[in-house]
Formats: C-alpha cells, structure tokens, sequence
C-alpha cells in the first residue's frame, strides 16, 4: 500500500506541476516540440478516462426493452418479413403497422388501444384488389 501512497501523494503530484502547461492562451502557441511531447502522456491518460467513463455510464448498444417498437411478433428471428401473396387476398385485407397485432401481421385492432395509451394516430395499411 506503501507505493501507492506514494504515487498518489508525491510522484502524481511532482510530475504535474513540472508540465509545462501555460498561463495564458497566447502560451499555447509559445511551447515547443519537447513541451508538446511531455503533454502526450497525460493527455492519453485523460483520453483513456473519459472513454472509459462514457463506455460505463453512458447508453450504448441494444435500447432498452422500453424502446423497441416490436416487443412479441417473431423475436427469434433478426429481422420479422413477411410475404403475403396478392392471391390470397379476397376483396381487401388490413396489416398491422403498431406491432401489438396477435394475428401478425394482419391489423387485429390493437391501434386502438396503442394509440389511446400514447397519444398517436397510427393505424392499418390496407390492401385492396382490383
């Protein structure tokens, strides 16, 4: 514990109060080569941190279950398609566009009430024959 102590009371302290940071913006542009390559270190190490801390505290890869749109309709599959051949359509058929259908992916109504809850407008997309 001896040499931590010491690295974080003595030798973090001396190493940076000798950078040779400047007291004024016009500083900066006064530094030369030796100066700029002695700032590389801490620099990366504050770089290194802050990336760090973004990857822990910030949100990052799959939304949480809150955000998906599809919550039920074929989630073992990586991306839901279906196909429905105009065939097999009498006079005009209703698909689902809220994705809270249970007879995905035909509209089973369940807009109603997704939209009573949020507030949104979404409804069917309705296909007809000719």
């Amino acid at each position: 514990m001896q040499p931590v102590a010491h690295l974080v009371k003595v030798s973090l302290p001396d190493y940076l109060s000798n950078l040779p940071i400047p007291d004024s913006i016009g500083g900066w542009f006064r530094l030369g080569f030796r100066d700029w390559l002695a700032l590389v270190p801490p620099t990366a190490a504050m770089a290194g941190l802050t990336y760090i801390s973004y990857r822990a505290f910030c949100p990052h890869g799959r939304p949480p279950a809150s955000a998906l749109i599809n919550k039920s309709v074929l989630k073992s599959n990586p991306k839901v398609v279906d196909t429905v051949d105009i065939e097999d359509i009498s006079e005009k058929a209703a698909f689902c566009r809220c994705w809270k259908s249970k007879n995905w992916p035909y509209c089973d109504g369940a807009h109603g009430t997704h939209n009573k809850e949020t507030g949104d407008n979404v409804g069917p997309v309705v296909v007809k024959r000719k």
